[in-house]
C-alpha cells in the first residue's frame, strides 16, 4: 500500500514539476492555469477509477472534492497566510482576482454540495437526472465565463499590483537552470499521467481494503484522494508565498478549489448518468455548518488587500475543527 502510495505521489510531483515549467513560461495568469488544470485532471482520473469498481461508493466523489475544499480554503489558504505573516508581517495581493474566485466557489459549493440535500425530486443527498444536467451545464458554463475573464478580458485582475504589468512571467520557483522548452514539458505532463491512470483503480481497492480493516470513517478515502492530489500543489503554493508571491500562492489555491467544484462535479455527474451508477453530492448536516463557516470566513479574509497571522491562523482552526468532525462522527 506505502509503495503504491509512494509511485502514485510521485507521478503527481513529476505532472505538476512539469505543469509548473510550462507555468513559468507561458506566464500569469495562464500559466497558473494549466498547473491548476493538470492537478484537477488527477483528481478527476482517481475519483472516476474508484467509481468505476463497482463497489458502491456512492459518497466518494462527494467526500474528496468536499475534502479539497476543506485543505485548499481552511488547510493550505491558513498555512500560506501564516507562512506570509511570521516573514513579512502583511502580504498584499490583487483583490479583484481574488473575489472573482470568490463569486464562483461560494455560489457553486452552496448548489453543489449543500442544496442536494434539500431537493425533492430524488432521495438522499442525491439530484435527479434534470438537476444533474442542469447542474453539468452551469457549472461548466460559468467556467468557461470565468476562463475568458482569467485569460483574455481582465487577466490583470489576477496579477499582483506589485508587477511591472499583466505581461509580467512569473519567476521560477523551481532550481535555477531547468532545461526544456514547453513542448517538451507538456509531452511528459502527459507521460507522466499515464501511472497515475492505470494505477489509481488499484489504489482505491486497496485504500478500501485498509479504511475497513482500520474501521475508519469512509470519509477518510475522500480526504487521502485530495492529499494526494494537492500535495505537490500545495508545495508549490507555500514556496510562492515564502518568496513574497502570495498572488500566485493563492491563484493556484483558490483555482484548485474552483476547478474542483466546477470541473469534477461536472466530471463525476456525467460518469453516474452514463453508468447509472448512484452519486451522492449533499454533505452531512456538521459539515454543511464547516463549509458556510468556511466561505463565510473566506470573504471576510479577503475583504482587503492585506492579510496578516492572525488570519492564517482562523483557517488553520477551521481545518483543525473539520478534521475533528470527521472522527468524533464516525466514533458516534
Amino acid at each position: 500500500m506505502l509503495g503504491l502510495v509512494a509511485v502514485v505521489m510521485l507521478s503527481a510531483f513529476a505532472v505538476v514539476r512539469h505543469a509548473e515549467s510550462l507555468a513559468v513560461r507561458l506566464g500569469e495568469p495562464l500559466g497558473t492555469l494549466v498547473l491548476t488544470i493538470s492537478v484537477t485532471g488527477i483528481e478527476v482520473m482517481m475519483i472516476t477509477a474508484a467509481m468505476s469498481m463497482g463497489h458502491g461508493q456512492p459518497a466518494l466523489a462527494r467526500d474528496a472534492m468536499f475534502s479539497v475544499v476543506m485543505i485548499v480554503l481552511n488547510g493550505m489558504v491558513g498555512v500560506v497566510l501564516l507562512i506570509g505573516g511570521l516573514r513579512y508581517r502583511e502580504q498584499t495581493y490583487n483583490l479583484q482576482g481574488i473575489n472573482a474566485f470568490l463569486s464562483l466557489i461560494v455560489p457553486l459549493a452552496v448548489l453543489g454540495l449543500i442544496l442536494p440535500n434539500f431537493t425533492t425530486g430524488s432521495p438522499d443527498p442525491t439530484i435527479s437526472r434534470f438537476h444533474a444536467g442542469f447542474e453539468i451545464v452551469l457549472s461548466l458554463g460559468i467556467y468557461a465565463v470565468f476562463l475568458a475573464i482569467q485569460t483574455s478580458l481582465h487577466r490583470h485582475y489576477f496579477i499582483s499590483r506589485d508587477d511591472q504589468g499583466p505581461d509580467q512571467v512569473a519567476e521560477p520557483l523551481h532550481a535555477e537552470g531547468e532545461a526544456g522548452t514547453a513542448p517538451y514539458h507538456a509531452i511528459f505532463l502527459v507521460a507522466y499521467l499515464l501511472p497515475l491512470v492505470l494505477l489509481s483503480k488499484v489504489l482505491a481497492h486497496r485504500m478500501e481494503d485498509v479504511i475497513e480493516a482500520l474501521n475508519a470513517p469512509l470519509a477518510l478515502g475522500g480526504l487521502i484522494v485530495a492529499v494526494l492530489v494537492l500535495s505537490p500543489e500545495s508545495l508549490t503554493a507555500v514556496r510562492a508565498a515564502w518568496a513574497n508571491q502570495l498572488q500566485r500562492s493563492l491563484n493556484i489555491l483558490l483555482g484548485s478549489a474552483l476547478a474542483t467544484i466546477a470541473l469534477t462535479i461536472p466530471a463525476v455527474l456525467t460518469v453516474g448518468l452514463i453508468t447509472g451508477q448512484t452519486i451522492y453530492l449533499g454533505v452531512e448536516a456538521p459539515n454543511m455548518i464547516i463549509l458556510s463557516l468556511t466561505l463565510v470566513v473566506s470573504i471576510l479574509t479577503f475583504s482587503t488587500p492585506r492579510t496578516n497571522i492572525l488570519l492564517g491562523a482562523v483557517h488553520l482552526l477551521i481545518f483543525l475543527a473539520y478534521l475533528m468532525l470527521m472522527f468524533e462522527e464516525h466514533r458516534g
